[in-house]
């Protein structure tokens, strides 16, 4: 590449990087830094820093060059390996300071800077590196590139910044870049090391389908349905179809689908993503989606049209394998593929995004220079937490500035993400669909019935009112509310949904809800919020407790769902004695409140904006200063800060019934191992209820809770097949969260 010349070897150096493979061939030094070096400068060479990658793959794992490493890879003994990234990380001081960090934190993580500055002080001076680096010149023609570092830096990063908000700026860049190139390094190692211990297995990384024949695929399947019926909300459908697939040719930038429910959002938003990508070259398209319960739909929606080439990345994956069932080849490429995000379709969640691009973890890091040059779609964009908001923006305002991603936010509640007096927000968000209130106004399916203001109805009057019809939700804001509620209606065939239940009956819950519906057969469900945004339910009336506006537009969406009634009944109800969430959920609510008191147009999206611009403005949208630490280039401590769930809690077994059998299985599993393996772990994942940590040693000393692993509790007490975790002594709301 002609940056750094190196003089090809002559047979064995007698240096190793690795231990024997199955073939009985250790990895030879030299070999693996070159091959690294290779790979992880064409993965940085996407946004530009080509250069960079391969200074950070070349020294790496100089520190292996030390005696000690070599006699420690000729005799392990089940030992942890001498410190080996040290001596890369001060080469790399020397040549360009920044560059440190990612190959300092190779293996351990991207640390803090004030750590990483006291290590290298140390370390720089110590034998075992100075050794190192005296015997790695040797083998090694030149350590150093031929052009300083610095001036082959990207041009966003070149300039010397001549103000303080365009400097605090520089220094975020800073940041991303610092963790792609870091991406960029370990992804390569982690691909290099695998080709050596198992070629076989990395050999099937490859065979998912390029992306144009994917959009033969979609393009195929979608003729088979738009245009074809003449009724309303098909034809709708087909217009936001050819508008997005319009939009598609545009520059890249970010963009919005303001689309409401029933719209065919996930078809149009697939539609642009795909086109886009083959109109600009992208490399593919990612879709991050708040609720594992939507992406297990959307995911299911895609596979159907694409076959395969699709990648499903979340926890609730594992669960749904057999441990007992072979694994197929397609199952080999989707856990391969979840590593590094290579697919030409992902599909994740919104936790498992952010907290990514947040992080400082080699594993959650390494899929992050996969994100460059791809389509984002982020579904129901509204649920990003407020308190982060400051952060994610400035990084998806970075990623489509500076490495080649456009971003499409979608939902029917948009939020005002553009840059106002109290957001730092983004910059040119263009609409995919013309006009979004004429959509919202010709797909009305529901009269939305407000109490007057100050008017208050007891449980037992929203219990009356969901008899009034024999299909019916209610939706309320904490699981203490959906109890209270589940006593008043008194009704012994009403079901519930809430966190109070492992993953596995919510899941068995809503199959009978949808069997009850399609029946035609009395169905009254309570619920907290889980079953709002993308739960394909279709109820004539729904109750809804006041709670944030966008809230209270997903649980309408439950509501004549497929258009069959004329207008179906939301009701919004606020309840004498009722409870919420604090923090943001609270000031949403008030706000809420304010705006239907003034008689606000819910089937506007303009009522939204109104909405959330309010509710930035009564918010702090870095309220962890994640900004100052990302600024400080404080990995390590940016990782521990940023949590798109706060939790206060920790995972207990439960045995929901029909599945004792297994359950236990599973956890004899973990029992006999001592220790939890991440696979059986994943297994028992949709049979977890978090409890309160606060709670545990009390429980503990109840006899209802048994310690089963490190950070893994089996619940001994009452499980019940409506309302889930049960404990005699307190109210089922006070156990968990």
């Amino acid at each position: 590449m002609g940056m750094l010349t190196t003089h090809p070897c002559s047979g064995i150096t007698g240096y190793f990087a690795h231990s024997e493979n199955g073939a009985g061939v250790k990895h030879e030094l030299v070999q693996h830094l070159k091959e690294v070096a290779q790979l992880a400068g064409e993965f940085a060479a996407k946004f530009g820093a080509r250069d960079f990658g391969y200074c950070a793959g070349l020294w790496h794992d100089l520190g292996k060059f030390h005696p000690d490493f070599q006699s420690y890879i000729e005799n392990p003994r089940g030992r942890r390996g001498p410190d080996h990234s040290s001596a890369g990380a001060v080469q790399a001081m020397a040549c360009f300071e920044p560059l440190a960090f990612p190959v300092a934190g190779h293996h351990a993580g991207l640390p803090n800077w004030a750590d990483l500055k006291g290590r290298l002080r140390e370390k720089s001076s110590s034998l075992q590196v100075v050794e190192a680096l005296r015997v790695a010149r040797t083998h090694l023609s030149s350590l150093a590139p031929a052009e300083p570092l610095l001036q082959k830096l990207p041009r966003f990063l070149a300039a010397t910044p001549s103000r303080h908000s365009a400097s605090e700026r520089l220094e975020r860049e800073t940041e991303l870049f610092l963790r792609m190139v870091f991406s960029a390094l370990v992804d390569a190692d982690f691909l290099d090391t695998e080709a050596h211990f198992d070629p076989q297995l990395s050999m099937q990384r490859d065979g998912a389908p390029a992306l144009e024949e994917l959009w033969n695929r979609f393009e195929k399947d979608q003729a088979r349905v738009t245009g074809r019926h003449r009724d309303q909300l098909n034809q709708l459908r087909h217009e936001i179809y050819g508008a997005s697939v319009n939009a598609a040719d545009e520059v890249q930038g970010i963009f919005s689908l303001t689309v409401p429910t029933g719209g065919g959002k996930t078809r149009s938003g697939m539609a642009f993503a795909l086109r886009h990508a083959l109109r600009h070259g992208l490399d593919r398209v990612i879709v991050a989606i708040p609720y594992t319960s939507i992406i297990e739909q959307s995911a299911d929606v895609y596979r159907q049209v694409f076959l395969n080439g699709v990648l499903e990345h979340h926890s609730a994956v594992a669960s749904r394998e057999d441990v007992t069932d072979p694994i197929s080849l397609g199952d080999v490429w989707a856990r391969l593929a979840s590593q590094n995000w290579d697919a030409p379709i992902v599909v994740t969640t919104t936790v498992q995004l952010f907290e990514s691009l947040f992080g400082n973890r080699p594993s959650s890091c390494r899929k992050l220079h996969n994100i460059a040059r791809s389509v984002l779609i982020l579904d129901e964009v509204q649920t990003l937490p407020t308190h982060l908001l400051e952060p994610i923006l400035d990084v998806l305002q970075q990623l489509v500035d500076h490495y080649g991603v456009t971003v499409v936010l979608c939902t029917a509640t948009q939020p005002t993400f553009t840059a106002g007096p109290y957001l730092r927000g983004l910059g040119g968000v263009r609409e995919i669909v013309p006009d979004p209130p004429r959509y919202f106004a010709a797909l009305k399916r529901v009269r939305y019935e407000y109490l007057s203001a100050g008017e208050r109805w007891t449980w037992e009057r929203v219990a009356e009112e969901m008899r009034t019809a024999d299909q019916a939700l209610a939706v309320v804001n904490t699981k203490r509310d959906a109890f209270a509620l589940l006593d008043a209606l008194d009704d012994p065939a009403a079901l519930h949904l809430s966190t109070q239940m492992c993953g596995a009956h919510r899941l068995e819950t809503l199959h009978e809800v949808r069997r009850r519906l399609e029946a035609g057969r009395p169905c009254r469900l309570i619920s907290t919020q889980v079953v709002e945004a993308g739960v394909d339910l279709d109820f004539p009336l729904v109750l809804r407790a006041l709670g944030p506006l966008d809230r209270i537009v997903q649980a309408a969406g439950r509501c004549n769902r497929e258009g069959r009634l004329e207008a179906g009944r939301v009701v919004i109800f606020d309840a004498v004695g009722s409870s919420s969430p604090p923090g943001v959920y609270r000031s949403g609510i008030d706000i809420a409140a304010g705006l239907l008191a003034s008689g606000c147009d819910l089937h506007d999206p303009r009522t939204y904006e109104v909405y959330f611009e309010r509710l930035f403005q009564a918010t702090e949208l870095d309220g962890k200063g994640i900004q100052k630490s990302r600024r400080s280039l404080n990995f390590a401590e940016v990782a521990e800060k940023f949590r798109m769930i706060e939790d206060d809690s920790a995972p207990a077994v439960v045995r929901p019934e029909g599945h004792g059998e297994k359950v236990g299985n599973l956890l004899a599993v973990v029992r006999r191992r001592e220790a939890a393996p991440r696979s059986v772990f994943r297994r028992l994942q949709p049979y977890l209820v978090s409890v309160r940590s606060r709670l545990i040693p009390t429980f503990e000393r109840n006899g209802l809770l048994q310690k089963v692993a490190p950070g893994l509790w089996e619940w001994l007490g009452g499980y019940d097949r409506v309302r889930g975790l049960v404990e005699s002594a307190r109210e089922p709301g006070d156990l968990v969260i």
